[in-house]
Order: structure tokens, then C-alpha cells, then sequence
């Protein structure tokens, strides 16, 4: 397949799942029509690197859909030369998004440095759910999938007045939420169902059996 038609197939993602479902920052549309998803999946998974559902990598893990992306990318308000704190990007393709909207990015992820990485990201190899407090404080935390809580610890990291934006798995529903930090205090609001995959390195909570 050819480069010309991953380009239409791009333009047809954000026609057809982005423009059409709230993920409306030009900053965002722009990022998304310039960077080739198809370079950050599986080689096997090329052709259907714009189909709006998770695609597998391996390993128990998976790539969000585009729409959960473009959602979680629109609520975090990126503004060039924020810091942001990235966190379960083991393909490198938030990360990339990240970047061209002018992004500072720090990623944690378990996995090895995508080798489609932009040089300016920061990749920290380790446990998403601890962060990397070395680089604190950050404008923007930005979880890229979902999570039964959020840490506190990723709270401290954020500036007085930063966002925290995630998907929360609740009993089985995955939310998009929003934070902003005042203080010492985080505040939440659920903004839409919206599905995502497992963010990898947070704890997951043992199951609950009633008999």
C-alpha cells in the first residue's frame, strides 16, 4: 500500500471518526493529519492503522483507537512549551503527536524506545504509574488509556494548576475525566464514555467474589 493512500486514509480518519465526535483543536487535527500512524503499529497491522478500534501489539497490550487519542489529546489542551508527562505510550505514536503540537514530553512506558520516536522526547523505561518525579513538575499528566484509580503520585507531579486527563475504568466502564490541580487537591470530572484500552503499569484492583 502506498503512501498516497495511508495519506487519504488519514484524512478519512479525522473526517469520518475525528470531526465528528468533539475532537475539534486544530492543534490536534493538524498533528494527527501529518503523523503516520501506520509507522507506530505492528508491520502486519499497517492497513488497519485507521480503523477506529484497538489494534493489537503483542503481550496482552494494544494501541487506543484514534478517537480515544484525539479525545484525550483535545481535553488536555496542549499549548506549545507545556511539559507533559506521558504515560503508557509503548508504541511512541502519542508521544510523536505530542511533539508536533510543540509538546516538552517526557514517556514512561515498560517498553524499549520506539525506534519511530522523535529525538526531542524524553523516554524513561519504568513503571507508568510512578511517573518520573525527576522531571517534575509537569503542565499536563496525561495517562493514554485506562486505569482503575489515578495515582497520587502522579498528582505531586503536576504544577499548582495542571491537568490530569485519563480514562477511568469504572466497573467495567471506561470514562474520559479531566482534573486540574489546586493546591493540594485534584478535582475530577467525568467528561464521556469512551473506550479505551488498559493503560500497562498500574496496579489493577484483585476481583471482588460474592457467592
Amino acid at each position: 500500500m502506498s503512501e498516497v493512500d495511508f495519506a487519504a486514509m488519514r484524512a478519512a480518519m479525522v473526517a469520518s471518526q475525528l470531526r465528528t465526535s468533539d475532537v475539534n483543536d486544530s492543534a490536534v487535527i493538524a498533528a494527527m493529519l501529518r503523523i503516520p500512524r501506520e509507522d507506530y503499529v505492528p508491520a502486519e497491522r499497517r492497513e488497519t492503522a485507521y480503523v477506529d478500534r484497538p489494534i493489537p501489539l503483542g503481550n496482552g497490550r494494544a494501541i487506543n483507537p484514534p478517537l480515544a487519542t484525539g479525545r484525550l489529546l483535545t481535553v488536555a489542551e496542549i499549548a506549545p512549551g507545556d511539559k507533559v508527562l506521558l504515560l503508557n505510550d509503548a508504541t511512541g505514536y502519542s508521544s510523536a503527536l505530542l511533539d508536533a503540537m510543540g509538546a516538552v514530553v517526557t514517556a514512561v512506558d515498560e517498553a524499549d524506545r520506539p525506534a519511530t520516536l522523535p529525538a526531542a522526547v524524553t523516554w524513561v523505561q519504568g513503571r507508568a504509574e510512578q511517573g518520573h518525579a525527576e522531571g517534575a513538575p509537569y503542565d499536563v499528566v496525561l495517562i493514554d488509556g485506562a486505569v482503575e484509580e489515578i495515582p497520587d503520585a502522579l498528582k505531586a507531579q503536576l504544577v499548582d494548576g495542571g491537568r490530569i486527563v485519563a480514562g477511568l475504568d469504572e466497573r467495567g466502564v471506561t470514562r474520559l475525566v479531566a482534573g486540574r490541580k489546586i493546591g493540594d487537591a485534584v478535582g475530577f470530572v467525568n467528561l464521556a464514555d469512551l473506550e479505551m484500552v488498559r493503560a500497562a503499569g498500574f496496579r489493577v484492583r484483585p476481583r471482588e467474589f460474592t457467592f
